[in-house]
C-alpha cells in the first residue's frame, strides 16, 4: 500500500477520544502501555527504549509498559503518573487518542483535564482493594463533565486468582454508587493489564466471562450521536482581513453545521446575514461541522470581533452575565470570594466575581455539605456573575458552550474548570433575603414634601401605569417602545420597563417558575408605583400570564391608575413571528413554564385596551392607547 493511500484510508477512520482514570497504582499506565503493545503500536526504537529503562529500573528481564506512556523524568523515578500523557494509535477499525491521567489527589485537577474532551472513560479498580474514594471522585468528574461511555474495568485479577466472585463484589459496589450518577452507558470488564488478559484479546483464565475485549469495546462503542449537531455555535476567534476585498471570521465550529447559504446571527448584536462562503487552506467547503477549523464570511459587513459567536437565527444560546455552575477546584489557593477572577468560555475573556458556594459535594456519598470556598480537588455548585455577556448553553445540552476555565490573574494559573448548569427553582436556592422580615416590619413609608398636585402642575400629566399584556411575540415591547417615543414627543415624562431589560439587571437572578415569574412582575409593580408616586408615566411590558399575577400588580401601583392593555394575539401567529426559537424550544420541552405552549395564558377578562396586534399595526395600537389615555385625562394637557 502506497503513503498516499494508506493516509487517506486513515484519515476516513472514526477517531474515539478516551481517557483512563482511577485511584493511584491501578495500572492505568500499564494498562494503555498494553494496549499500544498488543495491538502492535509501538515502533521499534521506542520499545527498545523502554527494554533498556526497564532492565535499568530491575534485574528481571521484565518490561514495563507503563514507561510507554509515563514519559517525565519524575514520573519514572517516582512510578507514578503527573501529568496527562497523550497518545495516538490506530486499529483497522478505528483511530484513537488517549489521555492517560494521573491517579494520585493531588493532580486530580490533571485528570479532569484529560475527561474533558473524552468520548469513552476507563475508570481502573484494583481486584483486590475494591471501590476508592479515588475512583469515585474520577467516576464523579467523568460524569459531571459528560463522558457518555464508561467503562469500568477491574485490573489485576491475575492478583485476585482470577476470581469471578471479587468481580461481582465491585461490579455491586460500583453499580450502587453510579446509580446516583448521569452516566447513559457503563459496562464492566475484568482484565489484567500486566499479563495482558482482556485488554486486547479475550483471556482464557476467566472463562466465565463472556463479554469483549477491552480493544473490542473501544473499536465498537457507538459515538455518532456524541456529537452536537443541531445546535450551532461558531464562536470567533479572530478576523481576517489580509486586504479590502476580504472578511473573514475565523474559529473553530463547536457544534451544529453551517452552510454555505444559511441564515446566521451575530451575537452580541442580533444582526441577521446570510453565510457567503466557508474558507479552508485546501478551497471553499458547502458546508462545515466540529471540530473544523474555517474562515466564513457573510453577505454583509458587520461588526464582529473576538469572542462574538454565530449561530442560527431560531437557536441562539442564552447571553447570561449571572449563572450557576459545577465546579472543580484546581488550583493549590483556595477560592477567594472577594477575588476577581478571568473567564476563558469559547474564544471569549471576561472578568468573573464568585457570588455565592451553594454547597460542596462529598465524592463518597454524593451528599451536599456545608457552603464554604472550594480548596483544591473539591467540588460544588457556585454562582457567578461576568463582567460582560457570555453566550451559553447548559453543558448537559452543549459542551462546547456549557464549559469553561477560570483563571487567576495575579498567578495565571488555572483557577478552576466548570460546567454550566440549570438553576434549581427558588425554593430550593438559599434566600437573599432570610431573616429580613423583623427589620422590614419595623420600617416606615417616608412621605415626599412634594404633593401628587404639584406634580401633575409640573409635568401636566396625570401618573399611569400602562401594562401591556400578551404572549411571547404579540408585538408588547415594540408597542410599549413606540408609546413612549410618542408620548416624549408630545412632552410627556414617562419611562418604560420591559421583561428583558428588567431581567438584565434588578432581577437577573430570578428563574422562569411560577415563583420566579411572581417576583419579578412584584418587582417591577413597585417601580412601577414609585414612577408614578413621582409623577411619571410607566409603560410595562411583560407576558404577565395570570390573572392573579396582574391582579397582584394593579393592587401594588393602585387601581385607579392601573391601566391593562391586551395584545391579543393567538400563539400560532406568536409562532410564526418568533426570531428566537423560543416556542420551537418550549415544544421540545428544553423551556419549561412557557406561556401558550406548556403553561396556561389567562386571557384579560375585562382589560382597559384590547389590542388586535394580528389585525393593526404598531402606529394604530399606539394611536388607540394614547386616544383612551387622553379620555382619561391623564394625556398631557397642552397636546
Amino acid at each position: 500500500m502506497s503513503i498516499e493511500r494508506f493516509i487517506e484510508e486513515n484519515q476516513r477512520k472514526e477517531l474515539l477520544r478516551f481517557s483512563t482514570a482511577g485511584s493511584i497504582d491501578d495500572g492505568k499506565s500499564t494498562l494503555i502501555g498494553r494496549l499500544l503493545h498488543d495491538s502492535k503500536n509501538v515502533c521499534e526504537d521506542q520499545l527498545l527504549a523502554v527494554k533498556k529503562v526497564s532492565r535499568e529500573k530491575s534485574s528481571a528481564e521484565k518490561l514495563d509498559l507503563a514507561l510507554l506512556t509515563d514519559g517525565l523524568k519524575a514520573e519514572r523515578e517516582q512510578g507514578i503518573t503527573i501529568d496527562v500523557a497523550y497518545r495516538y494509535f490506530a486499529t483497522p477499525a478505528r483511530k484513537f487518542i488517549i489521555a492517560d491521567t494521573p491517579g494520585h489527589e493531588q493532580y486530580t485537577r490533571n485528570m479532569a483535564t484529560g475527561a474533558s474532551t473524552a468520548n469513552l472513560s476507563i475508570v481502573l479498580v484494583d481486584a483486590r482493594n475494591g471501590v476508592l474514594t479515588q475512583t469515585r471522585r474520577h467516576a464523579f468528574i467523568a460524569a459531571l463533565l459528560g463522558v457518555p461511555h464508561l467503562v469500568v474495568a477491574v485490573n489485576k485479577m491475575d492478583l485476585a486468582g482470577y476470581s469471578e466472585a471479587a468481580f461481582a463484589r465491585i461490579r455491586s459496589d460500583f453499580t450502587d454508587f453510579a446509580a446516583k450518577l448521569s452516566i447513559p452507558d457503563i459496562r464492566f470488564i475484568p482484565i489484567s493489564a500486566l499479563k495482558g488478559d482482556n485488554v486486547v484479546s479475550r483471556s482464557r483464565n476467566m472463562p466465565w466471562y463472556r463479554g469483549e475485549s477491552l480493544l473490542e469495546i473501544l473499536e465498537n462503542v457507538y459515538i455518532a450521536s456524541d456529537h452536537n449537531l443541531i445546535d450551532l455555535r461558531f464562536p470567533v476567534q479572530f478576523v481576517l482581513r489580509p486586504d479590502q476585498r476580504f472578511r473573514g471570521y475565523c474559529g473553530q465550529v463547536a457544534s451544529g453545521v453551517i452552510r454555505k447559504g444559511d441564515e446566521v446571527m451575530a451575537l452580541p448584536s442580533r444582526k441577521v446575514t446570510r453565510v457567503k462562503s466557508i474558507v479552508t487552506f485546501d478551497g471553499d467547503l458547502e458546508c462545515a461541522f466540529p471540530p473544523m477549523s474555517v474562515a466564513v464570511t457573510l453577505e454583509d459587513e458587520l461588526d464582529i470581533s473576538r469572542g462574538d459567536m454565530l449561530a442560527h437565527p431560531h437557536n441562539v444560546p442564552s447571553a447570561e452575565k449571572h449563572f450557576e455552575a459545577m465546579v472543580v477546584w484546581m488550583d493549590e489557593e483556595a477560592m477567594d470570594l472577594n477575588k476577581p477572577y478571568f473567564i476563558k468560555h469559547t474564544t471569549k475573556l471576561a472578568r468573573l466575581r464568585v457570588d455565592e458556594v451553594r454547597y460542596r459535594m462529598n465524592v463518597d456519598s454524593l451528599a451536599r455539605i456545608t457552603p464554604a470556598p472550594l480548596a483544591l480537588n473539591e467540588i460544588g455548585r457556585v454562582v457567578f456573575t461576568a463582567t460582560s455577556p457570555l453566550f451559553i448553553d447548559t453543558y448537559g445540552k452543549n459542551r462546547a458552550t456549557g464549559g469553561f476555565i477560570l483563571i487567576d490573574p495575579a498567578s495565571n494559573h488555572t483557577a478552576a474548570a466548570g460546567i454550566v448548569i440549570d438553576r434549581e427553582p427558588p425554593d430550593s436556592l438559599p434566600s437573599r433575603i432570610a431573616g429580613m422580615e423583623p427589620v422590614v416590619a419595623s420600617l416606615v413609608h417616608h412621605q415626599s414634601l412634594i404633593r401628587q398636585r404639584e406634580r401633575i402642575e409640573r409635568w401636566r400629566q396625570k401618573p399611569a401605569t400602562i401594562w401591556i399584556t400578551g404572549l411571547v411575540g404579540a408585538g408588547k415591547t415594540k408597542i410599549a417602545y413606540a408609546l413612549e417615543k410618542k408620548l416624549f414627543d408630545l412632552g410627556a415624562v414617562c419611562m418604560v420597563l420591559d421583561g428583558e431589560n428588567v431581567r438584565l439587571g434588578i432581577n437577573r437572578e430570578l428563574d422562569f417558575s411560577a415563583e420566579g415569574r411572581g417576583e419579578n412582575i412584584r418587582r417591577v409593580a413597585e417601580i412601577a408605583r414609585l414612577a408614578n408616586e413621582s409623577g411619571i408615566m410607566a409603560i410595562c411590558a411583560f407576558v404577565s400570564p395570570s390573572a392573579a399575577i396582574r391582579a397582584q400588580a394593579a393592587e401594588i401601583v393602585g387601581s385607579a391608575r392601573f391601566f391593562e392593555v391586551f395584545a391579543g394575539a393567538s400563539a400560532e401567529w406568536c409562532e410564526k413571528r418568533d426570531k428566537t426559537g423560543l416556542y420551537a424550544k418550549a415544544r421540545r420541552g428544553e423551556i419549561k413554564n412557557f406561556a401558550g405552549v406548556n403553561a396556561p395564558y389567562d386571557i384579560p377578562a375585562s382589560p382597559a385596551i384590547a389590542l388586535p396586534v394580528e389585525e393593526i399595526s404598531t402606529a394604530e395600537a399606539v394611536n388607540r392607547i394614547l386616544t383612551f389615555l387622553r379620555s382619561k385625562g391623564v394625556f398631557p394637557s397642552h397636546a
